[in-house]
């Protein structure tokens, strides 16, 4: 089968590899549609994740070295069945999304042993990036557990998006967001953007969007920011004076997705005495925190990460059309031979212009 691998920064392949064999509690899986991830790009770049194997240091648990297969965010169609396999819960012909955060699950793991703090397991790996197979290829083998079957409703390139959308919607759940509640999210990135989706669906009444490029903050607006500021605007204004004017005391809740000194120092002035700062960026340089504004309002600064038991209760939301459009967020879709000139070069050189690009193998 056809699969894009990764050799090192810079280096990614378009392979022949054997298609996988199915475990006797596995799936195997005829890849649809896969996104590439801001993980995948830096990765390509160079700013290599420490999980990632190299060429000469294998995975601890999976046991491979690079090259290795990329891509997480992925839906597609069951082929075949392990013979150990739930098939009450999944069938041949079945559509699923995956969700390729694997985790442990010992009984003494600090990760595991609290269903809430899974994304914490020190075991942790990722389909896609530490190996065993991933999306940007034809097939894929998975365990059963980690496939979640698509409503009749949800279609295979929605089911794609469920990973990313998985960590907007644990960061909100985190966060508290609550019916009435104003927020302001900061970036205007595909999380950010899907961010808006996750806050309204759990009742933000009103909610504010700061980011950089002029098409992405149009494209929030869109999806239902309440008020867009573009901070790279000539009459660009101060944006957390603007909210506090806004919303009479400061937000109730403020998602960082931008990971920067100047998102950190916004977050601070804007959000209401006792609120919470959700912080869900990875930063490249270490911030400066005014902890004396911060303890002078009681905030509360607290982080997300990935996703844990969520895409359940998200695939119900998506069924029920409580999410909103997500489909026009889907920027471009490209075939798997074009991944880099098509996929991985516009999101790095016209991040103006696209959201999610899905690649189809």
């Amino acid at each position: 089968m056809k699969a894009i691998r990764y050799y090192g920064p810079e280096d990614v392949r378009l392979d022949e590899v054997p298609e996988p064999a199915v475990g006797p509690a596995q799936i195997k899986i005829k890849i649809a549609w896969c996104g590439i991830c801001g993980t995948d790009l830096h990765t390509f770049h160079g700013e290599v994740p420490a999980y990632v194997p190299t060429a000469t240091k294998p995975h601890p648990i999976t046991g491979e070295t690079l090259p290795v297969i990329l891509g997480h965010e992925f839906s597609g169609t069951i082929v075949e069945l392990g013979d150990h396999v739930d098939r009450s819960r999944l069938s041949v012909g079945q559509d699923v999304t995956v969700e390729p955060t694997v985790y442990c699950g010992k009984h003494d793991c600090l990760g595991c042993s609290d269903p809430t703090t899974r994304p914490q397991c020190p075991n942790l790996w990722i389909l896609g990036l530490c190996g065993g197979g991933g999306g940007l290829s034809e097939y894929i083998v998975v365990d059963e557990r980690l496939a979640h079957a698509l409503p009749p409703n949800v279609s295979l390139e929605l089911g794609a998006l469920v990973e990313p959308l998985a960590v907007a919607w644990r960061a909100t759940k985190k966060a508290n967001v609550k019916p009435g509640d104003k927020v302001l999210i900061q970036g205007a990135g595909p999380v950010a953007l899907f961010m808006i989706h996750t806050v309204k669906y759990f009742g933000a009444s009103w909610v504010a969007v700061s980011g950089r490029r002029a098409k992405r903050c149009e494209i929030a607006s869109q999806h239902g920011a309440s008020v867009v500021y573009d901070l790279a605007a000539p009459d660009s204004v101060d944006v957390a004076a603007e909210v506090i004017k806004a919303t009479g005391r400061g937000v109730d809740v403020v998602i960082d997705c931008a990971g920067a000194q100047a998102s950190m120092d916004t977050s601070l002035q804007a959000v209401r005495p006792g609120g919470m700062i959700m912080n869900v960026a990875s930063w490249s340089v270490r911030p400066t925190i005014d902890m004396n504004l911060m303890i002078g309002k009681e905030a509360i600064l607290a982080n997300s990460i990935a996703y844990s038991n969520d895409h359940p209760d998200i695939l119900q939301a998506m069924a029920e059309g409580k999410l909103g459009d997500l489909r026009s967020l889907v920027t471009a879709r490209v075939p798997l031979e074009d991944f880099i000139e098509k996929g991985v070069k516009p999101l790095a050189k016209e991040k103006d212009k696209h959201v999610k690009i899905l690649i189809h193998p």
